[in-house]
């Protein structure tokens, strides 16, 4: 396996060299930019991310805008991204960097920093300082596991540990940056997920062992996959005039923290949901629409009834945010902001 992995770089790097996608985030290696980057493009596709990185750089250029940027604003600028923790995990790392005068320039340094872990370390270390660090994730799992035609489930316990320790000792001195975005480059745009790999335009092909095996489609091999847990949730478009009513998710647990549309657990009738609204002091005045949505987590499928309720007066213990407030200020997640008119959906008018 070593001498199979040490022919790597050399193929890899001039395969990269004239093949690799112009992306943002690759522009230079300014230490902020490589790890803003990195941590949206945790499990989010790179054409999602485009925007709202540029987006993000304009309204926070460097760690200390972002250490100082007021949550709301955070939230805002991160709304529609998922895994808000992200968000907060960033800003706490840039409050850590500016109070240690600067970033890290170690491996050990950067996975000290909240919500860093082992592939953003290896991938910042690598790219900005030329460190020869992996940065593992399931791109270049897929790719390891194709080449080396490795039959240990991808989510094994040390597996991830394993295939950095192998990468790492094939790092070619002064291309290290280069080499780790050829891996990643590779997995993302050859050597892809579902259904049959690029193999012919693979500059691996000659020595890709399921390759050469026929077998690309056998790997990477995939444990027991966990069901999700599903929940039934009845959400309330509460609106009066222009304004529609939200409320702040706690602090801790899924969405801590962001804005959402009330909901309840289980999945209530028409009438039931008028009257929890009346029971809120609301005094509803109209059931306006009824429509239904699915959201999934990583772990749990919500499966949500909502009903668009009109009300003759604000109040009950909600904050009232008009659409335009809304759209500039306040962060809404995708599994709430599905329900509302302005951003798209079809109605089921009742």
């Amino acid at each position: 396996m070593d001498e199979l992995l040490r022919v790597l770089p050399q193929l890899l790097l001039p395969w990269f060299a004239g093949n690799a996608r112009a992306l943002p985030w690759r522009e230079n290696r300014d230490p902020y930019r490589v790890w803003v980057s990195e941590i949206m493009l945790q499990q989010t596709r790179v054409e999602a991310v485009k925007g709202y990185y540029s987006r993000f750089l304009a309204a926070l250029p460097d760690v200390l805008a972002l250490a100082d940027a007021p949550e709301e604003k955070l939230m805002k600028l991160w709304e529609g991204l998922g895994y808000y923790s992200r968000a907060r995990n960033l800003q706490k790392a840039a409050r850590a960097v500016v109070a240690a005068g600067g970033f890290p320039r170690t491996y050990e340094g950067w996975l000290a920093l909240p919500g860093v872990g082992e592939y953003t370390a290896g991938a910042v270390c690598s790219i900005c300082y030329d460190l020869p660090c992996a940065a593992v994730d399931g791109n270049v799992l897929r790719v390891y596991a194709r080449f080396s035609a490795d039959p240990t489930p991808i989510g094994a316990p040390g597996l991830k540990r394993r295939v950095r320790e192998e990468l790492e000792a094939v790092y070619p001195p002064g291309r290290c940056g280069e080499f780790t975005q050829a891996l990643m480059e590779l997995g993302a745009t050859v050597c892809v997920p579902n259904g049959a790999p690029a193999c012919a335009a693979c500059p691996l092909g000659d020595v890709c062992l399921a390759h050469l095996r026929k077998s690309e489609r056998e790997f990477p091999r995939r444990g027991e996959k966990r069901p999700r847990r599903r929940e039934r949730r009845t959400v309330l478009l509460l609106r009066c005039g222009d304004a529609v009513a939200l409320e702040k998710r706690p602090e801790k647990g899924l969405l801590a923290g962001l804005w959402q549309l009330p909901n309840v657990s289980g999945m209530l009738t028409p009438q039931e949901a008028v009257d929890l609204a009346g029971s809120r002091g609301l005094q509803p005045i109209e059931l306006a629409a009824e429509v239904h949505k699915t959201h999934i987590f990583t772990h749990i499928e919500w499966d949500m009834t909502g009903y668009e309720i009109r009300c003759a007066r604000e109040g009950g213990g909600f904050f009232w945010a008009s659409e335009a407030d809304r759209r500039e200020a306040y962060a809404l997640p995708a599994a709430f902001r599905q329900f509302l008119p302005e951003e798209g959906r079809e109605e089921t008018k009742v």
